[in-house]
C-alpha cells in the first residue's frame, strides 16, 4: 500500500478478530513511530506494549468509550516525557505525530486500529497510570488499540473547500 492509499483509506476500527498480532509487526510499528517528526529531534516519548488480556479488558471496562480495548489484539501506549524535552511545550505535538505514525504503519499492514485518546483526560490517565504501573513523571498520551479488523469500513472524503483560506483569511 503507498503512502496516499494509506492515509485516504485508513479508519478508526473498533473491531478485532482473536488473530494475534505478531511481535515482528508490534517491532515494525514502533520503528515507525520512533522515526516520527519531533521538534529539535528530541523524541520525548516512551511505550508500553500491552498484550495482557485482563489488562487491556480492565482498561476497556474503566474508561467511558474505550470498549473496542476488551477485544484488542495489543495495545500500544504512548507516553510523553518531559524531562526528554529540549523545547518545552513541544512533546505533545511530537506523541501526536508518533501516534498518527502508529496507526498509518498499522493500516498498511492490515491491521485495524483506533486512537485511544488519555491526555488530557485525567481519568483516563488515572486508569492508564493504575493499570500499567506507570510512573508519576511519566504523561501516558494516547492508547493505539489494534488488532486484525473484524469491520472494513471504507474511506471518507473529508475534504472541506470552505476550511481553506488562500493568503489570508
Amino acid at each position: 500500500m503507498d503512502t496516499l492509499q494509506a492515509i485516504f483509506t485508513r479508519r478508526s476500527i473498533r473491531k478485532y478478530t482473536e488473530e494475534p498480532v505478531t511481535q515482528d509487526t508490534v517491532h515494525l510499528l514502533l520503528r515507525a513511530a520512533m522515526v516520527a517528526p519531533s521538534a529539535a529531534d528530541q523524541r520525548p516519548w516512551h511505550f508500553v506494549v500491552v498484550r495482557n488480556r485482563d489488562k487491556l479488558q480492565a482498561m476497556g471496562r474503566r474508561m467511558e468509550g474505550c470498549e473496542m480495548l476488551q477485544t484488542a489484539a495489543v495495545g500500544l501506549l504512548v507516553c510523553g516525557d518531559e524531562s526528554l524535552e529540549k523545547i518545552k511545550g513541544f512533546w505533545v505535538q511530537d506523541c501526536s505525530a508518533c501516534t498518527l505514525t502508529i496507526l498509518l504503519a498499522a493500516h498498511a499492514r492490515g491491521l485495524g486500529a483506533v486512537w485511544v485518546a488519555l491526555y488530557p483526560l485525567e481519568e483516563r490517565m488515572r486508569v492508564v497510570r493504575e493499570e500499567l504501573g506507570i510512573p508519576d513523571n511519566i504523561i501516558p498520551f494516547a492508547l493505539v488499540s489494534m488488532g486484525h479488523p473484524d469491520e472494513h469500513l471504507p474511506g471518507e472524503d473529508r475534504f472541506d473547500a470552505s476550511r481553506v483560506h488562500r493568503e489570508h483569511w
